[in-house]
């Protein structure tokens, strides 16, 4: 079972989205450690993980006996903005920002790797397909696949104006719990690249998400393939210098 983010991490993943969506403003006082630990039901401790982590990285300043306030240099929150810095962060973030140009939704024979990967022994599955669109430009092609008892719910037209997975979560009631996410590179197929408007053959990034709903089963499959020439993917590394053979290993935020 992939195993979940750290609880530290995620609150730290949430504040960057405060920040980025200018729900704090340049130079604004955001919450105290206090009144987070409230709002996120964990302690002062975790709290402090994550506020340090988003200091170190400059999206914070804490000022001695005035609070923690947000970056006054508004080209690094734009640099937050652009980059995907993890596949949390890459989820939620497409997911609020990107736009729907094309969808069509239709009930399919279950494919046999699908079958595989969910789970599932149904013969029947819907399939979501989207263009998607970042600025006013085509960056993705995305494939959902989801049970009928619930893609049949979903009209076309609200993907035009919600993403997907809120009308998921907010609409249909469904709890996720984790995510398992790969990513290959790869090079687009006429078809992809007739969706991407892209020549064929042009190298594309291609990534697959299972989604596990609360009962830790395999509830959706996600394939998107991501233009290769405006899609950036950005890892965070730190030196373990505790580990007996140093290492560069992946920078929990």
């Amino acid at each position: 079972m992939p195993p979940s983010l750290p609880i530290y991490q995620q609150i730290r993943n949430k504040i960057q989205d405060w920040i980025v969506s200018k729900e704090y403003g340049l130079g604004e006082q955001i919450p105290s450690e206090t009144e987070l630990a409230k709002t996120f039901s964990v302690t002062r401790m975790t709290v402090r993980q994550a506020i340090s982590l988003l200091i170190q990285e400059g999206l914070l300043n804490r000022k001695r006996g005035a609070g923690t306030f947000v970056t006054t240099d508004p080209k690094l929150i734009s640099k937050f903005s652009l980059d995907f810095t993890g596949f949390m962060d890459e989820l939620f973030y497409q997911a609020s920002k990107s736009k729907t140009l094309s969808a069509k939704i239709e009930v399919i024979k279950t494919p046999n790797i699908v079958k595989e990967k969910l789970k599932t022994d149904d013969d029947e599955i819907v399939k979501i397909e989207r263009v998607r669109t970042m600025n006013g430009q085509i960056f993705a092609y995305t494939i959902n696949y989801l049970p009928k008892k619930i893609g049949l719910k979903i009209d076309e037209k609200i993907l035009f104006d919600k993403p997907l997975l809120k009308i998921l979560e907010i609409d249909l009631g469904i709890e996720f719990d984790e995510a398992f996410q790969t990513i290959q590179a790869s090079f687009s197929d006429q078809y992809v690249s007739e969706k991407l408007e892209t020549p064929s053959g042009s190298p594309i990034l291609l990534v697959e998400r299972i989604m596990y709903d609360k009962k830790k089963k395999p509830f959706e499959l996600v394939q998107t393939s991501y233009r290769g020439d405006v899609y950036k993917y950005v890892v965070r590394l730190k030196l373990d210098k505790v580990s007996k053979n140093q290492r560069w290993v992946q920078y929990e935020q």
